[in-house]
């Protein structure tokens, strides 16, 4: 089995999130306890998003990196970055990256395909609805990928870095993002939604809500880590 590279921290409620869900994937019920070995690099988020908000990109994508070939010193065999923020700088991490990367974008395209998704919304930080890295992506394969408007943005990135991110989690707050969704269906017809952001499925653990199925970014991005380890 190979060893898993995480970078974590982008937050820290989604790092333990992946943990827990690879983790569950390898219980069989049998009592092997045959889990993978995961080296997780918890990184100072701040000093992440501190470039990013400068846009200064190779500074983030830079920082990122050496995270990654952290992870490869320790022994890792591949790696993973868990938050999708960080794919705006996939390609580019990509490039210079000591080990194979397993894309959270890439992961999600496959399974709405599988799906036979068209018109998928999108919800994330303001980094993820604001770029292109996800409608380029999906655009691919015939799909359309669906932004929330202007002021909804900014209200589902403020919610995110005062309260989702620091693992506070408001029944309030859940509707607002239900309510979001149900607009978007209404107006924008969207069938599924990209819960862009690997905190999101903490606070919609549901598979689907005002009609539509949610993709669940941590879980779908897990499903393929664990594949990979698998492999041969």
């Amino acid at each position: 089995m190979k060893t898993i590279g995480i970078v974590g921290g982008l937050g820290p409620e989604a790092t333990v999130d992946y943990y827990k869900e690879i983790i569950n994937c390898f219980k069989t019920g049998g009592g092997e306890m045959n889990y993978p070995e995961i080296i997780i690099y918890s990184v100072n988020m701040a000093d992440f998003l501190a470039p990013m908000k400068r846009k200064a990109w190779d500074d983030a994508a830079g920082y990122l990196l050496d995270k990654i070939r952290a992870l490869k010193n320790a022994g890792a065999d591949f790696a993973a970055i868990s938050a999708n923020t960080p794919h705006l700088l996939f390609e580019k991490i990509k490039a210079d990256s000591p080990l194979p990367l397993i894309s959270i974008v890439e992961a999600t395209r496959e399974e709405a395909s599988r799906r036979g998704l068209k018109n998928p919304g999108l919800i994330g930080t303001g980094f993820t609805m604001n770029a292109s890295f996800y409608p380029d992506t999906f655009s691919k394969y015939g799909m359309n990928v669906v932004m929330p408007g202007d002021q909804d943005k900014k209200l589902i990135n403020h919610r995110l870095f005062t309260e989702i991110e620091l693992g506070i989690f408001k029944d309030e707050t859940r509707q607002e993002l239900i309510d979001i969704t149900r607009k978007m269906v209404e107006e924008k017809h969207i069938d599924s939604m990209i819960l862009g952001c690997t905190e999101f499925p903490l606070i919609l653990p549901d598979a689907e809500y005002a009609g539509i199925p949610m993709l669940n970014t941590t879980r779908i991005h897990v499903e393929a880590i664990v594949r990979e380890a698998r492999r041969a």
